[in-house]
């Protein structure tokens, strides 16, 4: 049977006796309302197949690569560019000007300042849809983009996606060869998930799709800054090595091997095409699916082709569109969305409710029984975990399947027999997935040869799937809830966490923004395991947690942690505080002052409706890249901090 979490007993215990019984009876009624709200509120969105999905957006950048990927699709007739979807492209350039900040840039998470690769994005996507360079928006983009340090200052994937269309030389952005597929030792397998199902099929792109063109007269050149050089950043050490193999690459473009270079075509043709199956588009992501597209396209797959069509068909199914709205999700989230609700309705005592048992039988249909891209390292492995989308079997998340156990705690299915198996098979694999430092990455084992982030397009900042202290946390809470507290992996992770934390008693956030994030889940994945040393260093962090609370009691951080390497505060938002709670409960703290104060900030912004207000981007993509906003974020957490209170 599951073991009970508990946090652990301190100082808290004495404050909560010595509080006045009439106060605690009012404040008890007053949670008790407040969860059943917030119960009442996630059980209405629950779909009528038992899962949860809310909406998961993010910055300007997909609206503006859906218009590049429009010129790619429907080529211009000289300088006319009238494509079939110009209705949709007229909403997504309407929707990337709402977003335009004042300085006329465009940022890439909620309240920050403007990005370059961003702005240059969102002013090509214009420009295409017929905005006039020197007017209002434009002119104002291009002022924000020099003053940024110009084109010259985008990213590899701004300068690679534009040179494909003759905007930015082609000699000067990094190429991605498709002979990659074919390196020895899996080196492929060395870079992260992500990262295969975007190189690969944007190498055939390259390879294939020299022909496009921009319109007759169409240029971007008027934002390239003066005297700046367009070549690739010079670095040192490995980068340079990585540099002239860039500059060899470009050579063998033009005078390879034909007969090499079709046949990895074919393999990397092949390889994207097998990653389509049992899945809802290549890497059920944005980037991978549109270069997907485009690959199809410049193999010569026609537009009625099965495989087309259902590449189309489930890039499309990201898009949201109404009459008056018009976005992209960068992925979906059912069953992130889903474990999470189910977890924090079960801690709030809602586990015995007959729509827990849809959601779990809905999770239990979606376990993985297929071998992905993880089993090159663990070829021995029995299949099973769980997906962040509604179908991406080659890509179990082990941060998902770590959620969906904890879910599980509390939603029974309708077939117990069937539960148990899937969570031993799946406890199984989150064993197997243990990196060699004692931490968990999340889509892979050992994924850590920092060589790779010195190639020419690794600076999305995610070549690589590193352990993190984010997902070792809630790996250590589920294994410890399921009886494993005495493993031997479950001490190996926690010395992981030990050694993770940083000098201020903090621990740092991959998958969340950012050290308030990290640290709760680290801080209940090490109450949990309960080994030696975890309570010094849990108080440690609550002394920091404590000590970075915002003066209306709630908490929240910026993303600009991430490029500043420490806690940058920002507005108090409702996930964020909940965070916050939930560490300080994981250290005995629960009725401290701080966290007390805590959930006060929770109780007076809930609103009638049983939800919480927040517009902060507190999910993240890629550190200082790419941000994510989850819809439910700001009502599951604050529940699951309102819980067992």
């Amino acid at each position: 049977m599951p073991q009970e979490w508990l946090p652990h007993e301190g100082p808290a215990t004495a404050q909560c006796a010595a509080r006045d019984p009439g106060e605690a009876v009012s404040e008890a009624s007053e949670l008790r309302a407040a969860r059943e709200r917030s119960a009442e509120s996630l059980f209405s969105r629950q779909a009528s197949e038992g899962f949860w999905c809310g909406e998961l957006t993010a910055d300007t950048t997909l609206e503006s690569d859906y218009i590049l990927l429009q010129l790619w699709l429907h080529q211009p007739r000289g300088a006319e560019w009238n494509p079939p979807t110009r209705g949709r492209i007229a909403k997504a350039a309407r929707s990337i000007l709402e977003r335009q900040l004042p300085d006329g840039g465009f940022n890439i998470y909620h309240g920050g300042p403007a990005e370059i690769s961003a702005t240059v994005k969102a002013y090509c996507a214009l420009k295409l849809a017929g905005f006039a360079p020197d007017g209002e928006p434009l002119g104002r983009a291009r002022e924000r983009i020099l003053a940024l340090g110009g084109l010259q200052a985008a990213n590899s994937y701004v300068k690679i996606n534009l040179s494909l269309f003759g905007l930015y030389p082609r000699r000067h952005a990094p190429s991605v060869p498709p002979e990659i597929v074919m390196l020895p030792g899996n080196v492929l397998y060395e870079m992260s998930s992500w990262t295969r199902s975007i190189v690969v099929p944007l190498s055939i792109v390259q390879a294939r799709g020299a022909n496009r063109r921009a319109p007759d007269g169409f240029t971007i050149d008027e934002l390239l800054l003066p005297g700046v050089s367009l070549a690739l950043p010079r670095r040192k050490g490995l980068a340079v090595l990585f540099h002239h193999l860039d500059r060899v690459f470009k050579v063998w473009e033009q005078r390879g091997s034909e007969r090499v270079r079709a046949a990895a075509i074919r393999e990397a043709e092949h390889w994207v095409l097998d990653r389509t199956r049992f899945t809802e588009g290549l890497g059920a992501i944005f980037p991978a699916m549109m270069y997907f597209i485009m690959a199809l396209d410049a193999l010569g797959y026609a537009e009625d082709h099965p495989d087309r069509v259902d590449a189309v068909r489930h890039f499309e199914a990201l898009m949201i569109e109404t009459a008056d709205r018009f976005t992209f999700q960068p992925a979906v989230s059912p069953i992130w969305d889903t474990a999470i609700s189910a977890f924090a309705l079960g801690e709030a005592g809602f586990a015995g409710d007959p729509r827990m048992v849809r959601a779990a039988d809905w999770l239990l249909a979606k376990e993985v029984r297929r071998k992905g891209d993880w089993s090159i390292k663990r070829p021995g492995t029995e299949p099973s975990g769980w997906a962040f989308e509604f179908a991406n079997e080659f890509y179990p998340d082990i941060d998902d399947t770590a959620m969906v156990l904890l879910a599980l705690l509390h939603a029974r299915g309708s077939n117990p027999k069937a539960q148990a198996a899937a969570v031993e098979r799946a406890v199984k694999w989150l064993l197997a997935m243990q990196s060699q430092d004692g931490g968990w990455a999340a889509f892979d084992v050992d994924n850590n040869w920092a060589v790779l982030t010195r190639v020419p397009f690794a600076d999305h900042n995610a070549m690589l799937d590193p352990t993190c202290p984010d997902i070792t946390g809630r790996v250590l809470e589920a294994l410890c809830r399921y009886g494993l507290g005495g493993h031997d992996a479950v001490r190996r992770g926690a010395a992981y966490l030990l050694h993770a934390q940083e000098e201020d008693g903090s621990w740092y956030g991959r998958w969340g923004v950012n050290y308030i994030y990290g640290s709760f889940l680290a801080m209940r994945g090490l109450a949990a395991a309960n080994v030696p040393g975890a309570r010094d260093a849990i108080a440690k962090a609550a002394r920091w947690l404590r000590a970075i609370q915002n003066p209306d009691g709630g908490w929240g951080e910026s993303c600009d942690s991430y490029a500043r390497d420490r806690f940058v505060s920002a507005p108090s938002c409702a996930s964020q505080t909940a965070w916050a709670v939930l560490g300080l409960r994981a250290a005995g703290e629960g009725d401290s002052s701080e966290a007390r104060r805590g959930v006060r900030y929770l109780l007076d912004r809930q609103n009638p409706g049983g939800t919480w207000p927040e517009q902060a981007s507190t999910g993240t993509g890629f550190p200082n890249v790419f941000y994510l906003t989850f819809a439910l974020y700001r009502d599951y957490f604050p529940l699951l901090a309102l819980a067992r209170l």
